[in-house]
């Protein structure tokens, strides 16, 4: 698969984890009255809201000509939830500091 094919993917999993899910979770933070959650806690809740999302990763058609980029879209929702368990999206952590810092 050439790197045209998948850019707009690319872009997607670049901005989907953290406004989807940090944006949900700051939300959620907020109505809960919760100022200064953990780390871990702020990024449990970031995936699961961005989990939410999921059908979206699978809406594609399971036909041949959609295998590629099917693989491609599963590998990085992959690597978008271990980044964002192990505090490895930047994105995310930025969020979290600004959410603690000015709530």
């Amino acid at each position: 698969m050439r790197n045209d094919e998948r850019f707009e993917i690319q872009r997607a999993f670049d901005l989907l984890p953290h406004v989807t899910g940090s944006s949900w979770a700051v939300i959620w933070f907020r109505m809960k009255g919760i100022k200064k959650p953990t780390r871990e806690e702020y990024r449990g809740k970031t995936l699961e809201y961005f989990k939410k999302i999921s059908p979206i990763f699978d809406s594609f058609p399971k036909d041949e000509e959609f295998t590629a980029i099917n693989k491609y879209i599963e590998f990085r929702k992959n690597e978008e939830y271990e980044k964002i368990k192990s505090g490895e999206n930047k994105e995310v952590e930025t969020r979290y500091d600004r959410y603690v810092d000015y709530g």
